[in-house]
């Protein structure tokens, strides 16, 4: 199947996001409208403030909209409750953090298998399926690690490894790399654009980083909550 033939995985329109500062309503997004098709690798880019986060969060059904439409592995936002919104997250959408948010008291191992716990796979399915995938990156060996014995870019492989090992639809990562020095995010991101062109998996990035900006396929720009241009591959 061509790119263009490819189903949206993202579709998000006239999404408006506004916060009650002191009193003040400050629009972090103001007429929003994005597709993503399925396989895409694509980066939002913007400063501090633009609204990149914010619109994430809505994307994975961890915010909602103030007005607008969003479908998201073919699934309206706007209609679920949030149980359905959880369960969308658990089953259909990977996330990669700034900070890792890995469990600190579990292994490496034990971090990537907790999805599948909580999708109800079994024991040996979840040790195969982990251990694969931290095998793919790179992580054959540390696998009894925890994260406070790794360094920070072992944590992010971890942190890709969790994301991946569901084979979700969408993998959203907010500023993946802000945290690592240029060495461990370039790998990182080669690792990423890999497992991307292997599986298929779309993947959606909110960044400043130059470096995620040059390997993206599409470059997405987010400017006071509005997308002012892009270009694409």
């Amino acid at each position: 199947m061509k790119k263009s033939d490819k189903q949206p995985v993202i579709e998000a329109k006239g999404i408006y996001k506004a916060y009650n500062t002191d009193g003040l309503a400050v629009h972090a997004l103001n007429g929003v409208d994005l597709t993503i098709k399925s396989g895409e690798f694509t980066a939002i880019a913007g400063p501090s403030g633009s609204g990149k986060t914010t619109l994430l969060n809505i994307i994975g059904g961890i915010d909602r909209p103030g007005k607008g439409d969003i479908h998201v592995a073919g699934s309206d936002l706007n209609t679920m409750n949030n149980r359905q919104l959880s369960d969308l997250r658990l089953y259909k959408i990977g996330f990669i953090f700034q900070a890792y948010n890995l469990i600190p008291v579990l292994t490496a191992i034990e971090n990537v298998e907790y999805i599948l716990l909580l999708q109800g796979v079994d024991k040996t399915e979840r040790r195969h399926r982990s251990e694969a995938i931290l095998r793919e990156v790179g992580l054959d060996k540390e696998i009894n690690r925890r994260p406070g014995d790794m360094s920070g870019g072992q944590q992010q492989r971890v942190a890709v490894a969790r994301a991946m090992v569901s084979e979700p639809e969408l993998i959203l990562a907010d500023e993946p790399t802000a945290n690592l020095d240029q060495k461990t995010g370039s790998a990182l991101l080669d690792l990423m654009k890999e497992l991307n062109r292997k599986r298929g998996t779309t993947f959606l990035f909110s960044t400043h980083d130059s470096m995620v900006m040059k390997r993206a396929d599409r470059l997405i720009n987010l400017s006071d909550g509005k997308i002012a241009g892009g270009r694409k591959r």
